[in-house]
């Protein structure tokens, strides 16, 4: 899928349709069951991710408890025991309002994501597994992924056990192999539009501008021999186009000049956008599944722990300017950044999202 999403579209749809279901179901209810979350929504999807978000913060929690240097968790015993106690668990599920909603806004992202984009989405289950070999995470995780199956089921035969460098490595192989094989987006996410109508040009607004190219006609191109009118408004329009481009370059600098804080944060703060906007605690805190893709891939040469040292320095900072100091001391001709793209321009909002003054 090489259209870009909007994020900012994503996250706002996302929380409309999660307030609009908890809102039908809490309006009587006080909790939520594990069994009523299967049948939440029309799509089986949305319910099933939500399921699979439990399931990794039962994970996580057992992860805790093995850290304790006082008890063999590998016991047999143990672990039989501890299979037991999830089993009972999971017939217990009992969530109540203010802490379901987020979960299932998670479930409808990861939902649109999975159907949008299948590889961003298997590189963000790939970089969960934290240093450790992503095959047990992607086997236990196949239960709840209903779609791309084929595309899972290859990327754990070409990944076997190996690490998160040689299953991302698996996953690119496999995504061009099956690509022409991949469900179409639209009829995937029908049950869930059915809750809530997806707004596609807003979503993709890349298809939006191909398809606008594509449809157009020469009758339908503006002649500039029209009238003196006509020319006078596509002039006016050429100079507001270059105003705002002149700005934006401004803002972060030329290609021969640093990123210049001031300007980055009043352009940013003018903005106040969607899923970039609020503040986060790190820049970890902050980052969408498809957004550690692309900084990755786009800005630290495909090298994770690169970008991961790279927000652990941000994070130690103390203000705005000394973060993006860092940020054209160390990477801006360093790695050789286009500062006026749209990877910078995401990088740099998640900066300013971090420091609540300059």
């Amino acid at each position: 899928m090489n259209d870009k999403i909007n994020l900012n579209y994503l996250e706002n749809y996302a929380h409309d349709v999660s307030e609009k279901i908890c809102s039908e179901y809490f309006g009587t209810k006080r909790y939520m069951s594990g069994q009523e979350i299967i049948q939440l929504t029309p799509s089986s999807q949305v319910n099933f991710m939500v399921i699979k978000t439990l399931f990794e913060k039962w994970n996580a929690e057992l992860e805790k408890l093995k850290a304790n240097p006082y008890f063999d968790y590998k016991d047999m015993a143990v672990s039989e025991a501890l299979k037991e106690f999830m089993n009972v668990l999971s017939r217990a599920i009992k969530i109540e309002h203010h802490h379901f909603l987020p979960l299932l806004e998670i479930a409808v992202i990861d939902t649109v994501l999975l159907a949008l984009d299948p590889m961003v989405y298997f590189w963000g289950e790939i970089e969960k597994s934290q240093g450790s070999s992503p095959h047990g995470h992607l086997k236990a995780s196949r239960k709840y992924i209903k779609w791309h199956e084929n595309m899972l089921n290859e990327l754990m035969e070409k990944g076997g056990h190996g690490y998160a460098d040689q299953y991302k490595t698996a996953l690119s192989d496999t995504y061009q192999q099956l690509l022409d094989q991949l469900a179409e987006p639209k009829p995937l996410l029908e049950g869930l539009a059915q809750v809530q109508p997806i707004v596609w040009e807003q979503l993709l607004p890349e298809t939006k501008k191909k398809n606008h190219i594509e449809d157009a006609t020469p009758d339908e191109t503006p002649l500039h021999n029209e009238s003196p009118e006509a020319e006078d408004l596509e002039e006016t329009q050429v100079d507001s186009e270059e105003k705002v481009e002149a700005v934006e370059k401004n803002a972060f600098g030329s290609h021969e000049k640093d990123i210049d804080p001031a300007l980055a944060w009043a352009k940013f703060e003018a903005e106040q956008s969607g899923i970039l906007k609020g503040p986060i605690t790190s820049m970890d805190d902050g980052l969408a599944i498809n957004q550690r893709f692309m900084f990755t891939k786009k800005l630290f040469d495909g090298n994770p722990d690169l970008m991961g040292h790279a927000f652990k320095s941000i994070d130690e900072c103390d203000s705005f300017v000394e973060a993006i100091d860092l940020v054209n001391d160390r990477y801006v001709d360093e790695l050789n950044w286009d500062k006026e793209s749209d990877e910078v321009n995401e990088f740099l909002h998640l900066i300013y999202r971090k420091f609540d003054e300059k």
